[in-house]
């Protein structure tokens, strides 16, 4: 037995100096893949009904992260977070970056992009930006491609990643899909409906159809016809964020730069339904984040499941990691995450299990500052605006599936919330994640729970005093 776990000690501690040894190597290539709202509805995290097999595959030859995590439910918020390692409240851009929200980052950050190409890389991205300023956030190489067509993406992709170059390539692959569409116009051959669908498909991408009596109803929504038919329209355009993986995939092997080049695979936050996107509950917060390539864990070869870890990873540390990949000192930049590189090797990292989370803005009309902290038992809430009533995006409060619990009224059911409760919230919400899974039943008010309550409390403050959060004022008055 002692035999046993000293071999097993043994073999750990290979890898994780394997990690080391490429995270401090001559730089490889970078692709980042960011979908769109998108929950760990995936194949490789147990859906058993969509449709995944490029993302599947990926996980089976790399490391599936099961407890991803984003900082903020909210597109350019999320997507600042994702290129810089640090908090939105931090970094300013609070809220959207488009028309006229126009939350922009501060000017002196020094994001992903740009502390790559300092280190001798060839940078390029295609899809969704969603931040600002350009200065900023700032690539050598801007793709153009139909946002909706990841198949399309991809093949765009092709000139820059077979250029022939004595420098690593950091590819930024982010597309419009499975977001919402809005201004659907039915029954059009060239219109999309909810979730970018049309009718006549698009070039190159082979549609994957569901059944609304198919489909997986999370229990943070309600199992009802409009859940079920956004729901299928859902999976049909996450398949094709699928199938733009295959194809950036095959491009990559045909280079003959895939076996050399990290790619990591997230999405911004969860799905766009209420109870997920815009909030800080667990259906918004959660992510699929796989990781595949040089120095990266997996499973031995023929593994059905591939390999997972269990380390609490969130959004402002993928920034660090992918520089610590890349030989970049992470003390000489701001970034306030860390890099989860070695973690990936152990079996159960010390001081991974807890994350943080920030959301203040998503349209400039929804101010609903919150800040959280999530450990493995319990996570706090803390609803800065409390007293407001929750707002909503304006696709998400259109959405079918809202208005089919809000139409019956405050005390009608939306999953297990009642619509009031979802919309009124206390200030602070503590929730034993163990025993209710769902965040249903708040023991914030609970004498029971008082000395939790505070421990956590002051981890906020701290976690605020630390990132340089400006709400870190709230605590003193109102």
């Amino acid at each position: 037995m002692l035999r046993q776990l000293a071999i097993a000690l043994f073999g750990t501690a290979i890898l994780a100096t394997m990690l080391s040894s490429a995270a401090h190597a001559a730089p490889r290539n970078i692709v980042v893949i960011v979908a769109d709202d998108l929950s760990p509805d995936l194949g490789c995290y147990g859906n058993q009904v969509i449709q995944t097999p490029h993302i599947d595959a990926l996980a089976r030859e790399g490391t599936r992260l099961t407890d991803a995590m984003c900082t903020t439910a909210s597109c350019s918020a999320s997507r600042s977070v994702i290129l810089t390692g640090i908090h939105n409240h931090a970094n300013a851009q609070f809220g959207h970056e488009h028309a006229y929200h126009h939350f922009r980052a501060y000017d002196n950050i020094k994001s992903l992009p740009v502390l790559l190409a300092a280190k001798g890389y060839r940078t390029g991205r295609i899809g969704k930006l969603h931040v600002g300023p350009p200065e900023v956030f700032k690539w050598e190489t801007n793709l153009t491609g139909p946002e909706r067509n990841p198949v399309q993406m991809a093949e765009n992709c092709r000139k820059f990643i077979t250029e022939q170059s004595d420098k690593p390539f950091f590819l930024y692959f982010a597309t419009a899909d499975p977001h919402r569409s809005g201004g659907v116009v039915k029954d059009h051959p060239e219109q999309p409906n909810e979730f970018g669908n049309r009718p006549a498909g698009y070039p190159g991408v082979k549609e994957v159809t569901y059944k609304s009596e198919e489909v997986i109803v999370p229990p943070f929504l309600p199992d009802n016809g409009a859940a079920r038919a956004e729901l299928a329209q859902y999976y049909q355009s996450v398949s094709r964020v699928d199938q733009g993986v295959g194809k950036l995939v095959a491009i990559l092997k045909e280079a003959g730069v895939y076996d050399d080049t990290l790619i990591l695979f997230t999405s911004d936050h969860g799905i766009a339904m209420p109870g997920g996107k815009t909030t800080l509950y667990d259906p918004g917060m959660r992510v699929p984040m796989i990781l595949r390539g040089p120095g990266i864990p997996a499973a031995p070869a023929g593994s059905a499941a591939g390999r997972s870890s269990s380390i609490m990873v969130s959004h402002v540390d993928l920034t660090p990691t992918l520089l610590d990949f890349a030989g970049i000192d992470l003390a000489q930049t701001d970034v306030q995450g860390r890099s989860y590189l070695k973690a990936l090797a152990e079996e159960k990292p010390a001081a991974w299990d807890e994350v943080y989370a920030s959301h203040t803005f998503h349209e400039i009309t929804m101010y609903y500052p919150m800040r959280v902290v999530r450990g493995r038992q319990y996570k706090l809430i803390w609803n800065i605006a409390g007293p407001l009533p929750f707002p909503f995006a304006s696709d998400l409060w259109a959405a079918p599936t809202w208005q089919s619990a809000y139409k019956l009224g405050p005390s009608a059911l939306y999953g297990k919330r009642t619509v009031d409760n979802y919309i009124h919230r206390d200030t602070f919400e503590l929730y034993d994640i163990e025993s209710d899974p769902d965040e249903v039943h708040n023991l914030a008010a609970d004498p029971k729970h008082a000395e939790t309550l505070a421990k956590l409390k002051a981890k906020l403050k701290t976690f605020q005093e630390k990132t340089k959060d400006p709400w870190i004022l709230k605590w003193e008055y109102e």
